[in-house]
C-alpha cells in the first residue's frame, strides 16, 4: 500500500459520523481501519482473510458498513476530490461531466435478482455507470443488473448528479446514451447531453475526445482486484466499493504533490466556468 496524503479534515469527519453511534470502547486506530480497507478492495480477499497485521475482520466490516451507511465514506471521498481540484488550480466545483457504464461479471454471491445478462457483451452480472469530471475523478456512481440498457440508467444518475452538484450543465456521452434521454435532460434537468461518436475512417484504436477520461477512470476501478468483478450480495455495497477505489486512486495522486502547494484560484476564477 502506498501513503496516503494528508487527510485530517475527512478523517476528522469519519470520526464525527462514528461517533454519533454510540461505539463500544474503542481499541484500534481508525488509519489502521482504512489500511485495512483499502487492503481489502486492492488485493481482492475475503473479509475473513485479512492478515492479523490489521484489526480482527469483523470488526473492519463493521466500520466499513457503518461508514457507508452514514454517508461517512461519501464526506471522505469528497473532501479529498475537492483537494484534487485545488491541487490542479481548479475551483472545487464541476461544471461538466463525462459518463459510461461497464459491465462486470458477478460471483457467486451475486442474487438472481440483483444480476443480469448483457448480450452486447455477453457478461452475466452486474453494469456500473459511472460520472465523472474532467480529471476523471468519480462523481456519482449507481449498480444495477447488467441487462439494463445506458440510455435507461443514464436517467437516475444524471437525476444524482443533479441534485449533488448545482452548477454542472453539460454532459459528455457515447452513442449509447442518444434517443429520448437528450430532451429529457435537457427539458427536465436543465442539461446538455452531448454525443461525442468514434470516426469510423480511422482504423485501429483512438482516443475519442472527453470519452477517454470517463475510460480511464474505469481501468482505475479495475486495477483493484475486488471490482474486478462483482463480489457484493448489494448493490450498495459494490457502489461503495468503487468510492473506497477513488479514495486510494486520489490519496496517492496527492502524494506526488506538496500537500501545502494548493493553487489559489483568481477572483475573476471564482464564478463556475465550463471546462
Amino acid at each position: 500500500m502506498g501513503p496516503a496524503a494528508p487527510i485530517d479534515a475527512p478523517a476528522c469527519g469519519l470520526a464525527r459520523r462514528a461517533g454519533r453511534c454510540r461505539w463500544p470502547t474503542r481499541k484500534h486506530c481508525r488509519r489502521t481501519v482504512i489500511d485495512a480497507i483499502r487492503y481489502l478492495v486492492k488485493e481482492g480477499i475475503t473479509w475473513r482473510a485479512l492478515p492479523a497485521d490489521f484489526p480482527p475482520w469483523s470488526t473492519v466490516y463493521k466500520y466499513f458498513q457503518r461508514w457507508a451507511d452514514l454517508l461517512a465514506v461519501d464526506d471522505l471521498h469528497d473532501a479529498l476530490r475537492d483537494r484534487v481540484l485545488m491541487t490542479d488550480g481548479r475551483p472545487p466545483w464541476p461544471t461538466a461531466a463525462i459518463i459510461d457504464s461497464q459491465s462486470v461479471k458477478a460471483a457467486e454471491t451475486v442474487g438472481a435478482a440483483s444480476r443480469g445478462y448483457d448480450a452486447g457483451k455477453k457478461i452475466n452480472g452486474r453494469k456500473r455507470h459511472i460520472a465523472v469530471d474532467v480529471l476523471g475523478m468519480l462523481l456519482a456512481v449507481i449498480v444495477t443488473d447488467a441487462s439494463v440498457q445506458d440510455r435507461d440508467a443514464a436517467r437516475p444518475l444524471l437525476r444524482l448528479l443533479g441534485n449533488l452538484f448545482d452548477h454542472i450543465s453539460l454532459v459528455w456521452a457515447d452513442g449509447g446514451y442518444g434517443g429520448a434521454l437528450l430532451p429529457w435532460a435537457r427539458q427536465v434537468l436543465s442539461l446538455t447531453v452531448r454525443i461525442v461518436k468514434r470516426t469510423d475512417k480511422t482504423p485501429g484504436f483512438v482516443v475519442v475526445a472527453h470519452r477517454w477520461k470517463v475510460e480511464r477512470t474505469l481501468a482505475w476501478i479495475t486495477r483493484h482486484r475486488r471490482t474486478v468483478r462483482d463480489y457484493e450480495r448489494l448493490p450498495g455495497t459494490h457502489e461503495a466499493m468503487i468510492k473506497w477505489v477513488m479514495i486510494t486512486t486520489m490519496t496517492r495522486k496527492l502524494t506526488r504533490h506538496d500537500p501545502t502547494n494548493i493553487h489559489q484560484w483568481r477572483a475573476r476564477d471564482s464564478e463556475p466556468r465550463l471546462v
